[in-house]
């Protein structure tokens, strides 16, 4: 197996190669609005086609992806397995409250957990009785400074605090505003003509969190106060069974 180093920096360990594209290749695929080529996926990840597919035969083997009968590749359910001991606790809590949110409003809901400059969807609830939901699917990832979810991620803590976790990365006055009404709102930031409301969730020992509900921005459902209100709700019922405690 081929491995990589940082010659900038003599105490970086070796990092394999290999294993960094094969994550890499499911992270595509995650990211895709649908199954991909093997050709597609080799271009996306800047390799020959013949290491992509021998890439792709060891995630098929151990069940992380699959080819259809067209040939085309998409996830597999052994990433649900995985995924289900991601933030276990966290999920449990939340699932009842995404199901009310989404089933109430009629949008989608879901958590969405702080990965350093992404934010990464961990769960989501689609409503059962709509048809003009806005998808949003687990493993999904979007910029940390785009949307409400990261805003309300980053309200969590003071000016103060972020600076000295983050400092690299500015203070948005949006995360400040966010912080004194309890939600926070976006439009268009992660995608033109969608929508997002998201409230923090502080848990001790639990990655940095937030409850989020997306919709189209011409059908928003209610005004923006009243879903930032009930999706606060929702997320200090998460803290609450969690053991968590409101630091706003």
């Amino acid at each position: 197996m081929s491995t990589q180093t940082d010659s900038t920096n003599p105490l970086a360990k070796p990092a394999s190669q290999t294993l960094s594209r094969g994550l890499r290749m499911l992270e595509v695929l995650a990211e895709a609005s649908g199954p991909l080529t093997i050709a597609e996926l080799a271009a996306e990840l800047g390799l020959h086609r013949s290491i992509a597919y021998r890439i792709l035969r060891t995630l098929e083997e151990h069940n992380l992806a699959h080819r259809g009968h067209s040939g085309a590749v998409e996830l597999a359910p052994g990433l649900a397995v995985l995924a289900r001991g991601v933030q276990r606790d966290l999920q449990s809590a939340a699932l009842p409250e995404l199901t009310a949110l989404a089933n109430e409003l009629g949008v989608s809901a879901f958590l969405a957990v702080w990965d350093h400059r992404d934010c990464i969807t961990l769960v989501t609830v689609e409503p059962r009785h709509s048809s003009a939901a806005v998808i949003q699917r687990p493993g999904s990832r979007h910029a940390f400074t785009r949307g409400a979810p990261g805003i309300a991620i980053q309200s969590s803590h003071t000016a103060e605090e972020w600076a000295a976790r983050m400092p690299e990365e500015p203070y948005r006055e949006a995360a400040a505003e966010a912080r004194r009404r309890g939600y926070a709102s976006s439009h268009d930031e992660v995608i033109p003509g969608v929508s997002s409301v998201a409230s923090p969730v502080i848990v001790p020992g639990q990655l940095p969190a937030s409850v989020a509900i997306v919709y189209p921005t011409a059908t928003g459902p209610l005004p923006a106060a009243k879903l930032g209100d009930r999706v606060s709700l929702a997320a200090r019922t998460i803290e609450r069974s969690l053991g968590g405690t409101s630091q706003r």
